[in-house]
């Protein structure tokens, strides 16, 4: 029978609607129900790609036994933390402060209250590896609440106690220097593995927005920056991280060498390596970066795009209950797919009958296309169309296994950051298909995710959830920032200013910065502020960069500043602490440096304007802004525009700065000479 979970939105409490759990979702009538029954509550908190949520949930929540325990004694509540960023920022930072680390599943012990008194990650069933088994913590708890409350109360009130004084920050007033940044850069590029690629012991993780500061970087003249990026890429693409089958990025790797993957892909990580590979391409016109690039996009395009234009959350790492089942290969597969042993894939792919992780085949690749040419004495052409067709002939065979499941719910800011990489892709290749997909992604997000003049966060069969957050209006402001720089259409840039207008009153915290919810939120004990960078951007420093963009466009000198007071939250972890604060170190590289705005007066559509178009978009420009429009420049366009003629009937271009603009000029060759 199913429990109340089944009228969900979220695919990963769906999972858990036929538990012999029974689950409430997070809610009035679950709080209220403990508060009624005088029940502990247990918070189950992870998300439907997790790997251990779903070794937790057959081990334990599937079993009737633990099932009826948890029923007696506590009142159960699952959350999907992609949907509930907040709830799992609070009670993370409790688990954290319990027991020294965090990670998914969450599982933390309330009173009615809502107080955290217990907490921790993944229980198993028996005791092993100095984890109790997740039956007697049960068991153990519900005899402390009926015996020894005080003890519970005493616990939870030191825990909430040092939540507390950790909310309560004195504002900080620091600013980010040039030197600060410097420190930063210098750390990343004396830390780096240059032996695997990246940075620290496994797990390895991407580490997409300093990769992204370093292009940056390298931009200022720092090639050593540049050097540290092109190995990262290198190794990471060239290892198992990479579906190369079917295309798109795994979360991270297990191991040093990024050969074995947790085979789950998200949409955040996807858009973020998507958007540094094009970054790398543009600087250093490598193949290699593009075709990455390219199956990446086309991997989205693929697996995770809904068809009314939004992009689903993310893929399982687990299929028929084994983790990775849907990826792996043994040599006997691959040759029986092909009907025959192939020297040259083999080869390419460094095939041998014991495979290379757990008797299986991981598909790495091993040797270059131009090696395998001189081996197989093939024209380089050749060796990639064999190579091309014995990747459909797997693909194919793949596709007819039982698939990972798809978390197909539609979150706004990670469809903001897709849509920030699509715009971005469409502008530097030329490429309408992508610029398409682009404004339709934004399209949906303005309309199925914005109810009553709101924006809200999920989407999911056409069902919207109630709550949003900052990184929500953050991560979109951006998308439609570069979607305006794309097609140069006044909706999207028209929208970015109501947005960001809006972002402002509802999250803005007097002390300098933003809170991640609005004033309205249902939270427990406090508003959280996210500082930090996770696997996804902060929503703070998403907001600076939107602040310090949309300043850039307007002239509104109050948006800067109040992007520069939130810089000034970080400033000096970032400088110790680079790969924690990834993005709020290219937002402050933006604001340390003057920023290039372009106006163009000139039909956008029309060859004489994409001359220039092509010009400023074949390059990786950080600092670049762009605006155009075809006389009369329409009320609604941006203040860089206003008050700009047009010269003898001709495309006119103004490069400024700080709304200080140089000579027009109507020659590609005059505009080359005038731009950075």
């Amino acid at each position: 029978m199913p429990n109340n979970l089944s009228d969900s939105t979220s695919p990963y409490l769906l999972q858990h609607a036929n538990n012999p759990v029974d689950w409430y979702p997070w809610g009035q009538a679950a709080l209220e129900k403990a508060r009624n029954e005088d029940k502990p509550i247990f918070l189950s908190i992870g998300y439907s790609a997790c790997h251990w949520c779903h070794v937790m949930a057959h081990e334990s929540f599937e079993d009737p036994e633990v099932a009826a325990v948890m029923n007696r004694h506590f009142i159960n509540i699952k959350v999907d933390r992609e949907e509930r960023p907040d709830l799992d920022s609070i009670y993370m930072s409790a688990v954290v402060a319990m027991t020294s680390q965090g990670g998914w599943p969450m599982s933390v012990f309330l009173t009615p209250a809502l107080v955290p008194f217990y907490g921790g990650t993944y229980f198993p069933p028996q005791s092993r590896y100095g984890m109790p088994a997740f039956k007697d913590v049960l068991n153990t708890l519900s005899s402390m609440w009926q015996e020894d409350r005080d003890r519970i109360y005493e616990a939870g009130n030191k825990i909430l106690l040092g939540l507390s004084e950790q909310a309560q920050k004195t504002a900080k007033t620091g600013m980010f220097t040039e030197a600060i940044v410097a420190r930063a850069t210098a750390w990343l590029i004396r830390t780096y593995d240059w032996t695997h690629g990246g940075w620290g012991l496994a797990p390895k993780f991407p580490q997409p927005m300093a990769l992204d500061f370093l292009l940056r970087r390298s931009m200022r003249g720092d090639e050593g920056a540049l050097k540290v990026v092109v190995h990262a890429l290198k190794a990471m693409a060239l290892g198992g991280l990479v579906d190369v089958i079917g295309g798109g990025f795994s979360r991270y790797a297990t191991d040093n060498d990024w050969l074995v993957p947790h085979f789950e892909k998200m949409l955040y990580d996807n858009s973020q390596l998507a958007q540094v590979y094009l970054h790398a391409w543009q600087i250093k016109k490598e193949p290699f970066f593009l075709r990455v690039v390219e199956q990446t996009l086309d991997f989205v395009k693929t697996e995770m795009l809904d068809p009314q234009g939004g992009f689903y959350s993310s893929l399982d790492a687990d299929s028929e209950g084994v983790e990775g089942k849907y990826y792996v290969w043994t040599l006997a597969e691959i040759r029986a797919v092909f009907g025959e042993k192939d020297e040259l894939f083999e080869t390419a792919y460094s095939i041998t009958p014991s495979g290379n992780w757990e008797g299986k085949i991981i598909l790495q690749r091993a040797t270059c296309d131009l090696d395998l040419a001189s081996q197989f004495d093939l024209e380089l052409d050749e060796v990639r169309a064999k190579l091309a067709a014995r990747q459909a002939q797997l693909l194919a065979a793949r596709n007819r296994r039982t698939r990972p499941g798809t978390d197909d719910k539609v979150l706004t800011s990670w469809n903001g950051l897709m849509l920030c990489t699509f715009a971005q892709a469409a502008r530097a290749l030329d490429n309408q298909e992508y610029l398409r997909m682009a404004q339709k992604n934004a399209d949906f997000l303005l309309t199925s995710l914005r109810v009553e003049g709101k924006l809200r966060r999920a989407w999911r069969d056409g069902r919207v959830s109630d709550e949003v957050f900052l990184e929500d209006y953050a991560a979109l402001i951006l998308g439609l920032i570069e979607l305006y720089q794309a097609d140069f259409d006044n909706r999207w840039y028209a929208e970015a200013y109501t947005l960001t207008e809006a972002m402002i009153d509802q999250f803005s915290d007097p002390a300098g910065g933003f809170y991640d919810t609005t004033s309205e939120a249902d939270l427990v004990l406090r508003r959280p502020q996210e500082l930090q960078d996770n696997a996804t951007p902060s929503g703070n420093a998403l907001a600076a960069e939107a602040l310090l963009k949309m300043a850039a466009f307007t002239e509104n000198e109050a948006w800067r500043q109040r992007a520069e007071k939130a810089l000034g939250l970080v400033a000096e972890e970032a400088g110790y602490y680079p790969t924690a604060f990834g993005r709020w170190l290219a937002a402050a590289d933006f604001n340390l440096n003057p920023t290039e705005q372009i106006a163009l007066i000139g039909d956008p559509l029309v060859e004489e304007t994409q001359v220039f178009l092509r010009e400023i978009n074949k390059a990786f420009r950080p600092n670049t802004i762009v605006a155009a429009a075809k006389v009369p420049v329409s009320a609604r366009s941006p203040r860089l525009l206003a008050d700009r003629p047009m010269i003898d009937g001709k495309t006119t271009v103004y490069v400024c700065e700080g709304f200080v603009c140089k000579q027009p000029v109507t020659t590609l060759e005059e505009f080359i000479l005038r731009s950075r």
